[in-house]
């Protein structure tokens, strides 16, 4: 108690002052109850309601800038850790920037490059946030030259890695520098960070500092932009402890892309290879701090993410290609108001051995286009988005996907396999008068394995700009166990008023996998009340 309250006092002088500088901050609530349901094997609560929120304050004037996050789990929803649990303000910062350096003293979250190694930062939905404690600076030292340091713990739930974290990151803008007036430009960047953590293991002699590198390049030219960037780490006993010898790990990663009006192309790969860093070594992922991006479309519609493509950072080589077309009104296909079509297919298999190469053979090296043979997610899909009168627009998606089960969700090899889906959507939002619009969803999905064939309804009624509702149902009427053969019903209604949205809803949902940008967590069946409140200021 003690500590929150010189917490609270060290912002006073700052909230005394604020009429000279601006407050800003928001506010997040969700309640939801348990109730056990045998067949969905939903589990009830000890407690009637489980709830998580928080509330953040931020405050700037001029080169200053200062923050708190207050947060609160009694207890935590279930689909979060156990580790969240109580009530404290575990993010608090100051910040000022002084001639071109920015100190930053506190909590803060960082990224290098695309996040290779390393990345701090939050998604609330997943249940991730290993925000820095520490000391994080940011230097232009001359134009077109930007340097950033830090040094710190991550921290996971209420507590601290025992890894002490140290990074630098520097990133030259070529024209800026010699003020180059060109349509080419060639930003250059590199980045260094290293992970101290005491040797305390009785049976192996570990390393106590562990080091990634990694370079970067970035050419823009008129309409076409390519971005590569190399990673390697040294030395880490995280996944391959095989006593006195660790393997190393390296992570490749490029795009291309051509854009223009009306159309836009891009082609992207990655390879990694033994490639997590974690701040505090053998721990659980939410002591991650590097980030691979994945390589899949990220599906909005619930049957089109029912099976989503999670990076696997022990190894994997991967592609994807994306075109965005529009089709000019006036034709037959472009119609009275133009139609636009996404085209979409990636591709991500296995490196040659699977996980368990680095117990093999510390020497081995797989190559570099991986291993074809070994399918770890696949997935080919168009999207159109069509305009038909003032009142109805529709948008229509065809995918079809390989979903290697086995890998994705760590199951026993050979347990599950490839599950093959054909998916068919079509989404059309129907305008019945000023501020009356009706959406209707319609979905299948017809699956070789898995949980076999599924169909989902919704209807969404919006008066605008406060009230909606809303009634989903997903039936797993494929299912091969006939007691599994389930309907998944969701009854949910909001009000809206200026900046604050008030939910509530009841309905049942299904285990699973649930994915963001390749990052994923399980999250268990449940069957109860959801209460949400959200507000801004």
């Amino acid at each position: 108690m003690n500590r929150i309250i010189l917490i609270l006092l060290s912002f006073v002088p700052f909230l005394m002052f604020a009429q000279n500088g601006e407050i800003h901050g928001n506010f997040d609530l969700n309640i939801q109850s348990y109730q056990e349901d045998n067949a969905i094997g939903a589990e009830r609560a000890d407690e009637i309601m489980l709830s998580n929120s928080y509330f953040n304050v931020l405050y700037s004037n001029g080169n200053f800038s200062a923050g708190f996050r207050y947060e609160s789990y009694l207890n935590a929803l279930l689909d979060f850790d156990d580790d969240y649990k109580g009530n404290g303000f575990p993010y608090r910062y100051a910040s000022y920037n002084f001639d071109g350096l920015e100190v930053t003293a506190g909590n803060y979250y960082e990224q290098f490059g695309s996040g290779l190694i390393f990345r701090s930062y939050e998604d609330k939905m997943l249940g991730v946030d290993n925000a820095m404690d520490g000391i994080r600076l940011k230097y232009q030292p001359y134009k077109g030259i930007y340097l950033k340091s830090f040094i710190g713990k991550s921290r996971t739930y209420f507590t601290y890695s025992e890894g002490i974290v140290r990074g630098i990151d520097a990133e030259s803008d070529i024209n800026e520098i010699f003020g180059f007036n060109r349509s080419t430009n060639i930003v250059l960047g590199g980045s260094f960070v290293s992970r101290y953590q005491k040797d305390q293991n009785p049976v192996f002699n570990l390393p106590e500092n562990v080091g990634a590198y990694s370079s970067r390049i970035n050419i823009s030219s008129g309409k076409i932009n390519y971005y590569a960037e190399y990673a390697y780490k040294i030395n880490d006993p995280e996944n391959s402890l095989v006593e006195n010898n660790y393997a190393t790990g390296n992570a490749f990663m490029s795009s291309l892309s051509y854009s223009k009006k009306g159309m836009g192309i891009s082609l992207e790969t990655h390879r990694v290879d033994h490639f997590e860093f974690r701040s505090e070594r053998q721990r659980s992922k939410e002591y991650i701090m590097n980030y691979i991006p994945t390589l899949s479309k990220q599906h909005t519609y619930t049957l089109a993410a029912l099976y989503p493509c999670a990076t696997q950072a022990e190894g994997e080589f991967g592609y994807q290609a994306d075109i965005f077309y529009n089709i000019k009104k006036g034709n037959f296909l472009g119609g009275k108001y133009g139609t636009k079509i996404n085209l979409n297919y990636s591709k991500v298999i296995g490196l040659e051995g699977g996980f368990s190469r680095l117990n093999d053979n510390e020497d081995f090296s797989p190559p570099f286009m991986g291993d074809s043979d070994n399918l770890y997610f696949s997935d080919f899909n168009i999207e159109i988005y069509k305009k038909i009168t003032k009142k109805i627009k529709l948008t229509s998606l065809l995918s079809f996907q390989s979903y290697n089960k086995d890998i994705m969700e760590g199951k026993t090899i050979g347990e599950y396999g490839v599950v093959n889906s054909k998916i068919g959507i079509l989404d059309v939002t129907y305008k019945l008068k000023s501020k009356h619009t009706l959406r209707v969803e319609m979905q299948g999905l017809l699956a070789d394995g898995g949980e076999g064939d599924w169909s989902m309804g919704l209807i969404e009624y919006t008066i605008s700009p406060n009230w909606f509702f809303t009634l989903q149902d997903m039936y797993n009427w494929g299912n091969s166990d006939p007691e599994k053969q389930l309907h998944y019903v969701n009854i949910n209604m909001g009000f809206l008023k200026g900046s604050t949205r008030f939910s509530i809803g009841y309905g049942k949902k299904r285990a699973g996998i649930f994915c963001v940008g390749g990052i994923c967590k399980e999250v268990p069946s449940s069957n109860g009340f959801s209460f949400n409140i959200s507000s801004s200021f």
